[in-house]
């Protein structure tokens, strides 16, 4: 179901090597942005990090929004749902030069999209607002069995939860979970897709 990947810094085309599926129904982006390592999955299931390399500097914020521009580009999603900045944490300034760029490449070409706090994506996936990597990763192996390799921050997977947050609040769920953890998702201010996914199909 995943065909995960590492996207190198400067590669010349950032989807070159996925080749992803038609997707049918929901089209869902989901989104763990980073300045050094970016998690993608990608509508069709397919996830990617994007490694950057401290030597480029904020190039890399170049790096990650040409991605994502790319990714946008062909069959447009419906929705993307990204992972919020951490709050009270020193790397939330550093992350936040990645958000502005990739949501104003949203914007640009009208694809709405939700932010998920850390806890909120935990609890969905885990049961448990401090669940680990680990745990998230076992967590996605026993819903869906899928796993993510060269993912050692989580990144892929955190991404791929994204996306199914987003597939289980618009009422096509890709797998089953409990009530409990679905009701998670009623603290995200999500938007309205049915106009755009009319516009998009």
């Amino acid at each position: 179901m995943t065909l995960p990947g590492l996207i190198p810094a400067g590669a010349a085309s950032p989807l070159a090597d996925i080749a992803p599926s038609p997707v049918t129904g929901l089209r869902v982006l989901g989104l763990d942005l980073s300045l050094t390592s970016t998690g993608v999955c990608l509508p069709d299931g397919s996830t990617v990090r994007i490694k950057t390399r401290q030597r480029d500097g904020d190039r890399r914020i170049v790096q990650v929004r040409d991605f994502v521009r790319a990714a946008i580009a062909g069959e447009r999603p419906h929705v993307a749902v990204i992972e919020d900045l951490p709050k009270h944490a020193m790397a939330a300034g550093l992350t936040a030069k990645v958000h502005g760029p990739v949501v104003c490449e949203l914007l640009d070409a009208g694809v709405p999209y939700a932010y998920v706090v850390p806890a909120t994506l935990k609890s969905y996936a885990c049961d448990h607002g401090s669940a680990d990597k680990s745990r998230m990763a076992a967590a996605a192996y026993l819903a869906a069995g899928v796993e993510f390799e060269g993912d050692p921050g989580g990144d892929q997977c955190d991404a791929w939860w994204l996306r199914a947050a987003g597939h289980d609040h618009y009422g096509e769920p890709l797998f089953d979970l409990p009530q409990a953890q679905r009701d998670r998702l009623s603290k995200v201010a999500w938007p309205e897709v049915g106009a755009v996914r009319e516009v998009v199909r």
